[in-house]
C-alpha cells in the first residue's frame, strides 16, 4: 500500500455539508448520538465523562459549528441533537426512542424521522443500513460518522468530495461487469484463497456525495467500490480483535466455520455456535475496495476507504441493494453487517500476494501485497 499521502486542508464544516448535501434553505438538520445511557444527553451531561469521545467530538465540531454561523450560511434549520441507547452491534436496528437535550422521550418513527430533512449520526456502532431503511421509508438524507476521531476529522473529512467522487466513478467503472473476484492469502505460509461471483454485476460505489431529493444515507469518510457477491467458496483468514485468528471455511455463499489457528477456542467456538444457531450471519454480503489515499485512522469507517485496503463483509446486506434484512435472521442481535477488513496496518500477519478480477474471459491483478497491481495502475493513470 503506497504511503504518499496528499496535503490535507483544514477542517472545514461548511465546505464539508454543502459539499456533500447541497442543502436547500430551509431543510432542517438533526444531529444523532448514541450513549449507554441516551438520558445523559439532557443538559449535555455525557460531556464529563472523557470516555464518550465520539459524542464529544460531535458536540464540540459539528453542534457548535452549525450554531457558530455555519447552519445560517447554509440556510438550515434546526442542528438539534439527539440521543439513543447503543445498540451493541454493527448495523442492528436503532431502538424506537430518543431523548433531546431537555430530558423528553421521543420515538424515531413519530417525531423525529418525518420531522428532519438531513440527520447526521455519530455512534459508536454503526447505524448506516437502519438509517438507510428509514431514509427509504421516511424521505430524509443523511449520513454515518460512526467512531470519529481527530484522525478523521483532520484527513477523512478534510478532503475534496468532488474529487473522492470522481475517483470512486473511475474504478467503480474498471470494476463493473466482474465475473468473479480471486484472492490470495498467506497465512503463515498456509495458502489460501476465497472466490466470489459477482457474475457481472455493477459495481457500487461509496463517494459521499448525497444530493438532491432521493432519500439516501452515506458514510462519511467516504470513498469506496463495492460489490454485494451472488456466492462465495473458498477460506479466508480471520483476526479479532485481541488477536485470536482463525481460518473461515465459506461454501454456498456463507461462512460455514471457523477452526482455530492460533488465541482464544472459547472466541472461536462462539463465532461458531453464532454461524450453527443463524446461518444468516454468515452470508457474504460485500466485497468492497478503497479508492482513497489516507493515513489509518484507528476506525474502519476510514481505514476501509485507503487505496491499496479491502474488506469482505457478513451479515446484513439490504443497506447495500442485497437481499438479506433483518428479517432473514433468527434472531434480532444478529441482523448485523461486519466488515472484515484487510490492511497492512491492521492485519500485518496476514498476507496477500494478490486480489483478480475475472471478466469476459480475462483476467486483471487489482492487488499484490497490498500495493496497486497493474489494472488499478492502468485505471488510476499511475506508473507504478
Amino acid at each position: 500500500m503506497s504511503q504518499d499521502l496528499p496535503a490535507f486542508p483544514p477542517f472545514d464544516l461548511l465546505r464539508l455539508l454543502r459539499t456533500i448535501f447541497a442543502p436547500r434553505r430551509g431543510e432542517r438538520i438533526a444531529l444523532l448520538i448514541d450513549l449507554p445511557d441516551p438520558r445523559q444527553v439532557r443538559d449535555h451531561a455525557f460531556l464529563s465523562d472523557p470516555s464518550r469521545s465520539v459524542p464529544r467530538l460531535a458536540h464540540e465540531i459539528f453542534f457548535l459549528g452549525l450554531r457558530q454561523g455555519v447552519r445560517e450560511e447554509l440556510g438550515l434549520v434546526g442542528g438539534d441533537l439527539f440521543a439513543y441507547a447503543e445498540t451493541g452491534g454493527s448495523n442492528l436496528d436503532l431502538p424506537q426512542e430518543a431523548f433531546d437535550t431537555a430530558g423528553n422521550r421521543l420515538l424515531f418513527d413519530q417525531d423525529l424521522y418525518p420531522r428532519f430533512d438531513i440527520f447526521l449520526c455519530f455512534s459508536r456502532f454503526s447505524a448506516t443500513a437502519p438509517l438507510t431503511a428509514k431514509a427509504r421509508a421516511f424521505g430524509f438524507r443523511g449520513a454515518t460518522l460512526h467512531g470519529l476521531n481527530r484522525t478523521i476529522l483532520a484527513t477523512g473529512l478534510s478532503v475534496d468530495y468532488e474529487e473522492v467522487s470522481r475517483q470512486a466513478e473511475i474504478l467503480r467503472s474498471g470494476l463493473s461487469g466482474a465475473d468473479r473476484f480471486r484472492i490470495d492469502y498467506r497465512l503463515e505460509g498456509i495458502p489460501l484463497s476465497l472466490t466470489l461471483e459477482t457474475s457481472g454485476e455493477e459495481a457500487q460505489k461509496s463517494h459521499g456525495l448525497c444530493r438532491g431529493e432521493k432519500p439516501d444515507i452515506v458514510n462519511l469518510p467516504a470513498g469506496e467500490v463495492y460489490f454485494v457477491p451472488k456466492d462465495a467458496e473458498g477460506d479466508f483468514p480471520l483476526r479479532l480483535e485481541d488477536g485470536t485468528t482463525a481460518i473461515v471455511r465459506v461454501s454456498g455463499g456463507r461462512a460455514q466455520a471457523a477452526r482455530l489457528f492460533r488465541g482464544d477456542p472459547a472466541r472461536i467456538a462462539l463465532y461458531n455456535r453464532r454461524l450453527a444457531e443463524d446461518p444468516a450471519a454468515g452470508e457474504v454480503g460485500e466485497l468492497g475496495f478503497g479508492t482513497q489515499s489516507l493515513p489509518p485512522a484507528g476506525q474502519d469507517i476510514q481505514d476501509e476507504k485507503i487505496l491499496g485496503t479491502f474488506h469482505i463483509a457478513t451479515g446484513r446486506s439490504d443497506h447495500l441493494g442485497g437481499p438479506l434484512g433483518p428479517s432473514a435472521f433468527l434472531h434480532p442481535q444478529n441482523a448485523t453487517h461486519d466488515d472484515i477488513l484487510f490492511a497492512p496496518f491492521k492485519t500485518p500477519d496476514i498476507q496477500v500476494p494478490q486480489v483478480r478480477m475475472e471478466r469476459n474471459g480475462e483476467t486483471q491483478i487489482l492487488l499484490e501485497d497490498y500495493r496497486l497491481g497493474p489494472y488499478f495502475r492502468k485505471l488510476l493513470g499511475r506508473a507504478k
